[in-house]
């Protein structure tokens, strides 16, 4: 496949120069902007009733072949005014051309990569256009897409390099996936997670990220199954519909260049104390770190107090004669703070486009260096793109794009409760220990040097010797064939592809505390998805005022997946990093996952004076993981949609556009391969009898009788624009119930099974949309301002399970659970909190907090609702924008803030270090039988009071309010005016400082950063040891030659 598709690129590059028609005579002319009679490049020029045409190059010249009798020229291009004009006898037709305002605004990408007009749609859409996507210059699209579409939910894991993000659209709708589909020029593409090794926990980033923001023309969300339904099961989550930039025809040659730097440092730290240093119970004295001193082994901060005059033998103290000196026992306040770096991010870009009257190309090249804030952490990403296009005859053409990416690093940072995830290690590091008396992580010996041998690695030992790497090559792109059968009937094939190979290794080098001789795994993931798919499109005015559009098609999509793992748990040799240095047997794993999609799909859509329109669509499914007898399923859709003011000539000064819209839609969703039948799995250990390696059959009874989950979605809104679109509303209410969902259930362990795969209960989500743009001010000297606001709010609601199960089990940590619980919002956060009197007061026992004898709900991680603001100002080339992003709601259970308050760490533990705390509650006094509450008086100290309190076995006391206010992107630039190069080739010159994640206003989380993430799946509103988010500020320049 890849073969083919260099082949088809290679071949559209080679055809850029085609013929020229043979011609009668020509006519010549220049097409120019009545704005500023500046040349248009681009523009469609065709001869009225044939397919023989032309496009402008770029200064706005054109020459085209006509009869000798003359006709008429048809003068196109979006956002243009269309025109038409008669040859007669002139052999030069000059035409000036003027914007379409409201067309630039209606014309927008949709399912199946066809451009339609906004008026015509009966679903909600929104579209982002590249050059806001390069605001704040993140390189993760996904991230770049927050808070600018309403209903689109993104949260960043970590600010970590290369750290993945998730994107949800319209809530939570399955207990399995719900990441919207990608897709790119028409084809698919995977935005999975890449994964770690066998050894550690390590964010690899998403799929998406391997898109290149500097590459994307336009981003379209289509949000339910309304907008979706043509693209199949995977897209029953919603689609990301990407378009490229491309080879403009009659263009000429350009280039552009781009180049940005950004400065990453923390956004936000942990709130520490600088009181008391490490130990227990006042007391501390190091001798070997591992409890040889007085409470040397303990990784806590309840020793003796800072900054007092004390002197105490520490880790990093002298040793003379075989005695370590006592040194001066202070606080080094900003220990943490100084373990980071300062990140750095280089991206540099160069696009060459070209393009005749018959084709264009674009070429781009992009490098991208990041040197993270974790020392000695980086990624690499060097990207190549092609798209061309190219008319072979007057009826066919050809289309193809193609990017290749390469991505490396050295070192990746671990994350999660991990020895080698360095901020967790933070979340016990003594308030006394010097982090720059670490640099040095080797004794005189080579023997490891750190301030604690109970528990902790050196954190530069981590990040220094055990080492993550990451190597991964992918392409993904496609080819197309179009025929222009007439004026209304045309067709395409096509084929495209995604390919990557990722492979990723993990050490841990001698002297590791898990691992003391050290080990070292290998993980190569090949992956491979082919979609091949033709289209018929039918496009006619079948009466007078009446178009009808029919287009039937068909798609085969192809999985394909291979993962080879191998582990030495114990080298023989320290610090030969091989799978043949192995001292033990090796763990090794070889699995192999194919699927295939075959569909059929069409639609109808019926237009009466292109204001009233009527959509019909239908898809139908034959999936290879569903068994035979249920593995073809079909989805409808119905749209409408009624420009009232078009239909009774409504519009005015006042009233410019007014559009209402309705849907209903039915989707469908199958589940991995190998779900309906059990699988033999190969152990690590061997039988001795029979030489043979064990096997294993998992503890999940597989359903033969598997169905495909079933969504059915009902939307209607309006869209209303004032005073000549300068004023513009979008306003959606959505209702969809998904059934049917594939999902494991417990069962008795007596069976030799633990869970069977059953279709079973029901996620209902409602909620409206609220998008509004203005243009509150519009000088004639230039000044303009725009503001943009995107509100959504999203009720959530497990309806139900099967008969007999009370939760759906999501993911465990620690005493918390993530569940889904019938009659409750999916994500609510269960676990075990203080036992309470009939008043809800704490009941204390011997002066400390008591558990509660059972679970219970203490949160929910999904938010209420959510909303972006986006302002820009701009006057003479300055532009100054802004971007604010707010979430409501959404509840988050904070590890850091629990096992800093248990370890003694963090700012509020300094309460009560003298005189001992008095829990706030009631004590019992009666029996347990009948009891007897009167008010707490019992002093304990303050360790004891925080370790009863905020141990993990009492989770309510560290779930909090996960609502926040961002400024998330902020860009003042400048353009050049292109007159002051005169002659010069130079144009486009612009320079801008850039920010993003500048600043939290708000929120109620102590201590982190509330927008945090483990991964992409549905274990959410769970944090411990996340890396910080980072904190980002830099410059861009950016200009074209031509």
């Amino acid at each position: 496949m890849k073969r083919i598709l260099l082949l088809c690129l290679t071949a559209v590059f080679a055809l850029v120069s085609s013929e020229l028609w043979a011609q009668e005579r020509t006519v010549t002319g220049r097409i120019t902007s009545q704005e500023d009679g500046s040349g248009l490049p681009g523009v469609n020029v065709v001869l009225k009733g044939t397919t023989q045409g032309t496009v402008s190059n770029a200064n706005g010249d054109y020459t085209i072949s006509v009869p000798a009798s003359g006709g008429t020229l048809v003068f196109t291009f979006i956002g243009l005014l269309s025109q038409e004009v008669e040859i007669g006898s002139r052999n030069v037709v000059d035409v000036p051309m003027q914007q379409d305002v409201t067309q630039l605004s209606e014309v927008v990408v949709t399912a199946l990569g066809q451009e339609q007009s906004k008026k015509e749609i009966g679903y909600a859409v929104q579209e982002v256009k590249g050059e806001d996507l390069l605001k704040s210059r993140d390189q993760n699209i996904v991230n770049s897409l927050s808070g600018k579409i309403a209903g689109v939910q993104v949260t960043g894991s970590s600010g970590a390099v290369g750290a993945s993000s998730r994107i949800l659209i319209r809530g939570a709708n399955s207990f399995g996936n719900n990441q919207p589909l990608f897709v790119v020029d028409g084809v698919p593409i995977s935005n999975g997670n890449f994964g770690g090794t066998g050894n550690e926990d390590v964010n690899r980033g998403n799929g998406a990220a391997d898109i290149n923001p500097d590459d994307v023309e336009s981003v379209t969300v289509l949000k339910g199954p309304n907008a979706s339904a043509l693209y199949g099961s995977r897209a029953s989550n919603g689609v990301i519909l990407i378009t490229t930039k491309r080879g403009k025809k009659g263009s000429g040659l350009g280039i552009s260049f781009n180049s940005n730097v950004t400065f990453e440092n923390p956004m936000k730290l942990p709130d520490y104390q600088n009181g008391y240093g490490q130990g227990s119970n006042g007391e501390f004295e190091f001798v070997d770190g591992k409890g040889g001193g007085i409470n040397d082994g303990v990784d806590e901060s309840w020793g003796p107090r800072l900054d007092v005059g004390t002197k105490i033998p520490q880790f990093n103290s002298p040793v003379v004669n075989g005695v370590r000196e006592a040194t001066p026992w202070v606080s080094h306040p900003d220990n943490v703070k100084d373990f980071f770096n300062t990140g750095t991010t280089i991206t540099n870009s160069v696009a060459i486009n070209g393009g005749t009257d018959k084709a264009g190309v674009r070429l781009s090249y992009t490098n991208s260096k990041q040197e993270g804030m974790v020392p000695n952490t980086d990624q690499t990403k060097n990207t190549v793109a092609l798209n061309a296009n190219v008319e072979l005859t007057e009826r066919f053409s050809l289309n193809a794009s193609g990017t290749f990416v390469k991505t490396n690093s050295d070192n990746l940072p671990g994350y999660g409760y991990s020895a080698q995830n360095v901020m967790q290690q933070f979340n016990w590091f003594g308030r006394q220990v010097d982090i720059a008396a670490l640099k040095n992580y080797k004794n005189a010996d080579g023997s490891k040097f750190s301030w604690n041998y109970n528990y902790h690695n050196n954190p530069y030992f981590i990040l220094y010797e055990n080492l993550n790497t990451l190597d991964r090559s992918r392409i993904y792109g496609n080819a197309r064939l179009n025929y222009r059968i007439t004026d209304w009937l045309s067709a395409f094939v096509r084929t495209g592809t995604d390919y990557y190979t990722n492979t990723n290794t993990g050490r841990t080098a001698l002297g590791d505390l898990d691992t003391p001789p050290g080990s070292y795994s290998e993980t190569t993931n090949t992956v491979s998805e082919t979609n091949s798919d033709f289209l018929i499109s039918f496009n006619k005015d079948v009466a007078q005022d009446f178009n009808l559009n029919i287009n039937a098609g068909g798609n085969q999509m192809n999985q394909k997946s291979h993962q080879i793992f191998g582990a030495a748990d114990e080298l023989s040799v320290a610090d030969v990093f091989t799978l043949n240095n192995s001292r033990v047997p090796l763990r090794t794993s070889s699995e192999w996952r194919e699927k295939r999609i075959n569909s059929l799909y069409g639609a109808v859509k019926l237009s009466y004076k292109e204001a009233l329109t009527l959509e019909i669509t239908g898809r139908n499914d034959w999936s290879s993981t569903l068994p035979e007898a249920n593995n073809s399923y079909f989805y409808p859709s119905v749209n409408v949609s009624a420009s009232l003011a078009d239909l009774f000539d409504l519009q005015s000064n006042t009233l410019s556009f007014l559009k209402v819209r309705g849907g209903w839609a039915r989707v469908g969703s199958d589940t991995d391969p190998y779900q309906l039948l059990n699988t033999v799995s190969f152990g690590d250990s061997w039988n001795s009898a029979t030489k043979l390696p064990n096997l294993f059959v998992p503890n999940r009874i597989p359903n033969s009788e598997l169905e495909p989950e079933e969504s059915e979605s009902f939307e209607i809104g309006a869209d209303v624009n004032f005073f000549t679109d300068k004023l513009r509303f979008e306003l959606t209410y959505y209702d969809r119930k998904t059934k049917n969902q594939i999902i494991d259930i417990p069962i008795s362990g007596a069976s030799g099974y633990t869970t069977k795969t059953i279709n079973a209960g029901q996620i209902s989500n409602r909620g409206i949309e609220i998008h509004v743009g203005a243009t509150p001010v519009s000088l004639s000297n230039g000044f303009r301002w725009d503001v943009d606001l995107n509100f959504a709010k999203n009720i959530n609601q497990v309806d139900e399970l099967y008969p007999g199960v009370e939760q759906y089990l999501i993911a465990t940590y620690w005493s918390l659970q993530v569940v889904g619980i019938p009659g409750q919002r999916l994500g609510s956060l269960f676990g075990y909190g203080f036992e309470r009197d009939p008043n809800g007061n704490i009941i204390h026992e011997d002066g400390l907090p008591v558990t509660s004898t059972t679970a219970k709900v203490l949160g929910n991680y999904t938010p209420d609702w959510t909303a972006g603001f986006n302002s820009q100002f701009s006057y003479k080339g300055f532009t100054l924008y802004g971007q604010i992003d707010v979430k409501r709601g959404g509840d988050l259970y904070s590890m850091t803030t629990s096992w800093g308050r248990y370890a003694g760490i963090l700012e509020e533990t300094l309460l009560g270090r003298e005189d001992g705390i008095v829990g706030d509650g009631v004590k019992n006094i009666g029996t347990a039988e009948n009891p007897e509450y009167v008010q707490n008086d019992i002093v304990v100290t303050a360790e004891q009071y925080n370790k009863a309190a905020y141990s993990n076995s009492i989770a309510e006391s560290s779930v909090f309010d996960g609502s926040y206010v961002k400024l998330r992107e902020v860009r003042l630039g400048y353009t050049v005016p292109n007159s002051i190069f005169g002659r010069l080739p130079f144009k486009d010159l612009n320079v801008a400082l850039v920010g993003r994640n500048l600043a939290l206003l708000y929120s109620t989380v102590p201590h982190v950063d509330p927008e945090t993430s483990f991964s992409n799946t549905n274990a959410q509103g769970l944090e411990f040891g996340q890396l910080p988010s980072a904190r980002s500020i830099g410059f861009n320049i950016s200009f074209k030659l031509q």
